[in-house]
């Protein structure tokens, strides 16, 4: 059988032993510069998985995203605090990291897959947000007051005062909005836009994770990112609700709650998407999820144990499986 590569509109063929697919590498140049459509392959896809999860996260020196992070810092004081500044800010920090993706396609074809999987494998996070969270939880369960410091940074509210029920519920929370933001959304992106959609998706929800806040300080400058980062996210985080109800019912739990739960609660949160995930689980889990003051998600009359992370984590391993063999097979079988 042989493996194809499609290249300045020739086909190569060279021997590859258990199966053949079609590889894209479309000319740099024309529309298809613009387009981007380059690097949209199964290769990719699969070494990117593997690279996260048996490597990690890359050292701070060499992580793209801590490099957005920090021109994002330079950035949004130079450029003021109007909407204006948000789409301007949002639009350097997209062209900085999706042109050079884009030249990509001028290397080997060898060193092109490898550079483009280790670039891929920085847009998504399985192996850091599985870690953190199982971090939290061994802290929650031995001390509460390196737990709330841990827990402080995986979301935005104030820990120093929640007590064991609302850190549990915090963290379970975390877990099951990034299983769309960390993990489905860029995957999504990279299937339909390739490497450069992946990197833009990451781009966009960095800039929200950074400026997407309504306080005094970023409320204009944050206003686009945070509308473009809902946007992203409508479709995936309604996809990644529906693969936790079948998680649900695939580990025996009661997947009709989560479902009727997804549908009743998703709307509760201030966010138009991280309340279909949280709710699915909420359901699925048989508990309350609660951010105090803002909303109350699930069974009002059932606080989270620090038990119940270990069962969100079962839940999202198979959600993510779902998502992920799936894409795996038929792009084999295709």
């Amino acid at each position: 059988m042989s493996h194809c590569f499609i290249l300045s509109s020739k086909v190569i063929t060279f021997s590859f032993p258990k199966y053949c697919h079609s590889i894209y590498i479309i000319e740099i140049g024309k529309e298809n510069f613009l387009k981007g459509g380059e690097l949209i392959l199964l290769d990719i896809f699969i070494i990117g998985i593997l690279i996260d999860i048996i490597v990690g996260e890359p050292p701070v020196y060499l992580h793209p995203v801590v490099w957005m992070g920090r021109m994002i810092e330079k950035l949004k004081d130079k450029l003021g605090k109007k909407k204006i500044s948000g789409v301007i800010l949002t639009s350097i920090i997209i062209i900085a990291f999706i042109i050079p993706v884009l030249f990509l396609n001028l290397l080997p074809w060898l060193l092109k897959i490898l550079l483009s999987s280790f670039l891929f494998s920085i847009t998504f996070s399985i192996k850091f947000l599985f870690q953190s969270i199982i971090k939290a939880k061994n802290e929650l369960e031995s001390d509460i007051v390196k737990a709330r410091l841990h827990i402080s940074n995986l979301v935005s509210r104030d820990t120093s005062k929640l007590d064991k029920y609302q850190l549990t519920s915090a963290v379970i929370e975390s877990l099951t909005e990034n299983i769309t933001d960390s993990i489905i959304s860029p995957m999504i992106f990279f299937m339909i836009l390739g490497l450069p959609g992946a990197m833009g998706y990451r781009v966009i929800n960095t800039l929200d994770a950074m400026v997407g806040y309504k306080d005094e300080q970023n409320r204009s400058i944050g206003w686009f990112p945070a509308k473009a980062d809902d946007l992203l996210n409508y479709i995936p985080a309604r996809i990644t609700g529906l693969l936790i109800v079948a998680a649900a019912f695939i580990l025996r739990m009661d997947w009709r709650k989560s479902l009727m739960t997804m549908l009743r609660d998703s709307k509760l949160t201030p966010s138009p998407n991280s309340g279909y995930p949280m709710a699915a689980a909420a359901g699925a889990l048989e508990i309350r999820l609660e951010k105090p003051g803002v909303y109350i998600i699930g069974d009002e009359n059932n606080e989270p144990k620090t038990s119940a992370i270990a069962d969100a984590l079962k839940l999202s391993y198979v959600t993510v499986l779902l998502f992920i063999l799936p894409i795996i097979i038929l792009g084999v079988l295709i």
